[in-house]
């Protein structure tokens, strides 16, 4: 018999070696000799925050990371079956997904869907309750309805009772019309004195007679668009409706200088005051008849240097920037600035980013 090569000996031994290996991890696992490393994690200490260059840099990336932050107090030990399940982000769609809102005196259906979307459904809802549509023009938004006053159903839905040949003559109007968050529609429902039947669709009002009557009918109108969600349909007249988005960033050499929002002031306080409380942003101060907000907008560093850190307390907030609101072109143009005294970093323009975030 030949002799083998030296290479196929080699081949030979690495393989014999390598099956060696094996049954010894195996066994040795099997006899519980090795560690067990998965739940190490849990005791592992806290470590450094990163350290990015720049505080636009570490916003930036924390809003594209966007991980969990955990509290100093619930910063213990944590076994795996602790661990907090990860949040439902559908749930906080589904729930507001009609929603009524108010300012003042005006009310709305916020829906979160196109207006070519909502615009079959409030037609529908109309004709079904009774009323009839008698005028629309999709381009407006508008729909007009005939007189209320010959339909028993519509009668109780705009408040009309029995007052014989002396009782007002009522009609329905509905208004809708991108929202001002984008992707959303705004409906509006607003019952109309009038003198006779009128011929031809008449400007939308802008002052309220009744607001218990408007809200009743959209809550009326949520229930019935819920009610067919799955019978939804779009509608190619109500395309050309104007779709121009009611918030605006402006910006100069790539960066942020003002938002414009086409809503009245009082429109417009409430958005930017509800976009403020929902981004986290703490308003030390206000002062609606300067349109002035007064917030704290502090980079966490600038919050987190001082002694009472270490018992996990939460530092005052102070007033380190302001939101301006003014009229502007039929506008209002919301400003940032830094307070006088503040030395820390000017963040204005990554304020103006934030709170255009929870705008639109």
């Amino acid at each position: 018999m030949g002799a083998v090569p030296f290479r196929k000996i080699h081949q030979r031994g690495v393989l014999a070696g390598f099956a060696v290996s094996i049954a010894l991890t195996a066994g040795l696992s099997g006899c519980g000799m090795l560690e067990d490393r998965s739940l190490r994690y849990v005791d592992a200490p806290e470590g450094e925050a990163l350290d990015t260059v720049g505080e636009r840099q570490r916003d930036r990336i924390g809003n594209a990371y966007p991980i969990r932050e955990v509290e100093a107090s619930k910063g213990g030990r944590m076994f795996a079956d602790e661990l907090p399940a990860p949040p439902d982000m559908t749930a906080e769609i589904l729930e507001q997904n009609y929603l009524i809102e108010q300012l003042d005196d005006q009310v709305w259906l916020l829906i979160n869907e196109l207006p070519g979307q909502v615009w079959p459904g409030v037609t529908a809802y109309l004709s079904d309750r009774g009323f009839g549509v008698a005028h629309d023009s999709p381009q407006l938004g508008l729909v007009q309805t005939e007189l209320a006053n010959y339909s028993r159903n519509a009668r109780a839905l705009v408040g009309l009772e029995d007052g014989g040949q002396t009782e007002p003559k009522v009609l329905l109007q509905a208004r809708v019309a991108p929202g001002v968050r984008r992707k959303t529609t705004e409906v509006q429902l607003r019952p109309r004195q009038v003198q006779g039947s009128p011929s031809e669709l008449i400007p939308w009002q802008s002052t309220v007679e009744r607001l218990e009557i408007e809200r009743a009918l959209l809550e009326d109108l949520s229930s019935f668009l819920q009610a067919r969600v799955d019978t939804k349909s779009y509608s190619r007249a109500a395309l050309g409706m104007a779709s121009e988005p009611r918030v605006r960033m402006l910006s100069e050499a790539e960066q942020p200088v003002a938002i414009r929002m086409d809503l009245a002031f009082d429109r417009a306080w409430g958005e930017v005051k509800r976009a403020l409380a929902d981004a986290g942003v703490q308003v030390v101060d206000l002062d609606r008849s300067a349109g002035q907000f007064y917030v704290d907008f502090r980079s966490r560093s600038e919050k987190t240097s001082g002694w009472f850190d270490w018992f996990g307390d939460e530092p005052e907030p102070v007033y380190t920037f302001h939101v301006q609101l003014q009229v502007s072109d039929n506008a209002i143009l919301v400003t940032a600035g830094r307070a006088p005294d503040h030395q820390g970093v000017d963040r204005s323009a990554m304020l103006l980013s934030r709170l255009f975030e929870y705008l639109y």
